[in-house]
């Protein structure tokens, strides 16, 4: 049996029809930028999550970008996030000429331990920007604590997590600003790269539109500097056809997870992933934690399963933030994930005798 790590063909097949209706609307009418389903999709985003204000971006990291330009972040500036994520998030603060200032991750969650954020914070501290990893939102409550106390802007780096919940509330309206990623593997995919940030604040929404239009209000005309980060037509479009879908695709994915859960739950060298009992998860990856995962990955891959490893390298171990000074051993609970964690397919199309098969070979190998 080949099982791999996302199949999209798979979810395309069934909504073919509409994405290419929708994709050949946008040809006819040559609206490419800035046509009616970018403010449509950011109405409907807004609708879902609960937000005031969503504004369409050129991708998740453009997000990010574009959120700390906002916020005035910049040289001399520090920003709190975690050294367990994907690139753009630590890259982004980075490219503003601020510094990341990494705090260590939860074991358990992989997310940002909020309880080390405190003691992170220093005179140039301008923002926090937790990411909620896996599909799983972080401590939040504990996060907003520390940001009201020092009056400090939260960024949710969201990416991974549209859909998900905290104690009932909806991923990126929690914070100043929320940030999610439509790149194609995500569980709001579209036919590339793509974003949206949202806000529960109105005039920080209508800041964030003017900002990914070349600070540009009216044409020409240029308040502040901003960048091209505007969501192509296309993109939305087929996300508007995607995203009544998204809440059927959760549920199969949490109902994966469950079965995988089962499957593993007799295997002792296999950590399965911890939620929180406060939050709903919507699995944008199924990572467990094992012993010998390299010889894990390769056994897998001779099985025809694909999986992946997020991430092999943590932040302050990257050769592009040597200057931060960092060393092996500074972030343990982060170096220990990277050594040991194993994403498994976790897609919202996958059989039961597919999970099956993944987990049974699993167990095999241990075994």
């Amino acid at each position: 049996m080949k099982v791999p790590l996302l199949d999209l063909q798979v979810q395309y097949a069934p909504i073919k029809a509409e994405i290419l209706a929708a994709v050949e609307a946008v040809v006819a009418s040559c609206q490419f930028i800035n046509g009616p389903q970018v403010k449509q999709l950011e109405e409907a985003v807004c609708t879902y999550v609960g937000a005031a204000s969503a504004v369409g971006v050129s991708s998740g990291t453009d997000a990010l970008l574009c959120g700390l330009m906002v916020l005035g972040v910049g040289p001399g500036d520090e920003v709190i996030t975690t050294p367990y994520t994907f690139f753009a998030t630590a890259g982004c603060i980075a490219r503003v000429g601020a510094r990341p200032v990494f705090v260590d991750i939860d074991p358990e969650t992989y997310n940002i331990d909020a309880t080390k954020i405190a003691a992170a914070v220093t005179p140039r501290t301008k923002a926090i920007m937790p990411v909620h990893l896996f599909g799983q939102l972080a401590d939040m409550d504990a996060i907003m604590a520390v940001a009201a106390k020092h009056n400090l802007p939260v960024i949710e780096d969201a990416a991974q997590s549209i859909g998900s919940k905290y104690k009932g509330r909806q991923c990126g309206t929690i914070g100043t600003m929320g940030c999610f990623s439509f790149f194609p593997s995500k569980n709001l995919g579209t036919l590339g790269d793509g974003g949206m940030i949202v806000t529960t604040d109105a005039a920080l929404g209508e800041k964030l539109a003017v900002f990914r239009n070349h600070g540009s209000k009216p044409k020409y005309y240029h308040k502040w500097v901003g960048g091209n980060f505007r969501l192509d037509t296309i993109h939305a479009a087929a996300l508007l056809v995607k995203l009544p879908h998204l809440a059927k695709w959760t549920d199969m994915r949490r109902a994966n997870a469950a079965r995988y859960d089962a499957h593993f739950a007799g295997c002792s060298a296999v950590k399965t992933p911890v939620i929180h009992e406060y939050n709903t998860s919507i699995y944008n990856q199924y990572v467990i934690r094992v012993p010998r995962r390299s010889e894990l990955q390769e056994f897998l891959k001779q099985a025809d399963i694909g999986t992946e490893v997020y991430y092999p390298v943590s932040m302050h171990l990257q050769e592009c933030f040597a200057y931060l000074g960092h060393k092996k051993g500074d972030f343990p609970h982060a170096e220990s994930a990277q050594d040991a964690t194993l994403a498994l397919p976790i897609y919202s199309e996958l059989t039961e005798a597919q999970i099956a098969y993944v987990a049974g070979k699993v167990k095999e190998f241990f075994a």
